[in-house]
């Protein structure tokens, strides 16, 4: 059994603002800006498609895979001495564009995750191509699943990461308005108190060319689904500190996981009792 009251405290930032659109430069001045408000952070989440918004303009916006985001990632993961992630449209190795999240560490080293479920209803999927694979990462000893935006709204995928050992998941997204008012808080609290892990959600928000409006409502939320800070409209960078020992007791009070009869087909049961 993982015993999470030996880990240290993490403390985390999450950042939302309006992307200026289709403008890279434009968008790390500013993040370079508010990034000074995130000093002291472990872990800093930046929003979906952080450098040019979400655009699905992939064959013109596309950059290498060592491409200038991954070198200002890995500037400011050394400056903040932190892991600075958010995801960028990338051309892949394979040719293929790829929605990624690219999670740089202070080290210099730069990982990365690609969006597995595509939002169809904006035509990602003609666009780009899907992720195949899970990661796994950690900052100070915490398991730290990532995924993006719409794999929101697959519950069995959260299920899988909390079976498979997470203990924090970052979401960041860039919900419309209209679907953001309808069921943002309603899934990332409900994927807090199912997996009972913290869930780090960044937003874009404002009025994009489209006119496509973004909802913001950056929040982050503890394992037991409340808010522990939300940046409701216009930028800012939301603080707050994951508590191991109160994640402890929530797991402990209630080991859903242990309970848990239904699985999909192929699906990862936890290798050990919480």
């Amino acid at each position: 059994m993982r015993d999470l009251k030996g880990l240290p405290d993490l403390n985390v930032a999450l950042v939302q603002t309006t992307l200026a659109w289709h403008d890279r430069q434009a968008n790390f001045d500013h993040f370079d800006e508010l990034l000074e408000q995130a000093v002291g952070a472990d872990l800093v989440v930046l929003p979906e498609m952080f450098t040019t918004g979400f655009s699905m303009e992939s064959s013109t916006l596309a950059e290498p895979e060592s491409g200038p985001t991954t070198e200002w990632l890995r500037k400011q993961a050394q400056r903040l001495n932190a892991v600075v992630t958010g995801s960028v449209i990338v051309l892949a190795a394979d040719g293929s564009h790829r929605n990624r999240l690219l999670w740089a560490r202070p080290d210099g080293e730069v990982l990365h995750y690609d969006k597995r479920h595509l939002f169809r209803m904006a035509g990602e999927h003609e666009h780009f191509t899907p992720g195949e694979r899970q990661v796994q990462f950690e900052v100070k000893g915490w398991r730290i699943r990532p995924l993006i935006c719409y794999d929101l709204r697959f519950p069995e995928l959260y299920s899988e990461l909390r079976a498979a050992g997470a203990e924090l998941i970052t979401a960041p997204s860039a919900f419309t308005a209209v679907t953001g008012a309808a069921h943002w808080e309603i899934l990332i609290r409900a994927r807090a108190i199912e997996t009972q892990c913290y869930i780090l959600a960044a937003a874009q928000g404002g009025v994009h060319p489209g006119p496509r409006e973004t909802w913001g409502h950056a929040a982050i939320i503890d394992p037991w689904g409340r808010v522990l800070a939300e940046q409701a409209q216009g930028e800012g960078v939301l603080l707050a500190r994951r508590d191991a020992l109160e994640q402890a007791d929530i797991r402990a009070r209630m080991p859903v996981v242990n309970h848990r009869r239904f699985f999909s087909q192929g699906a990862q049961r936890p290798a050990q009792q919480d």
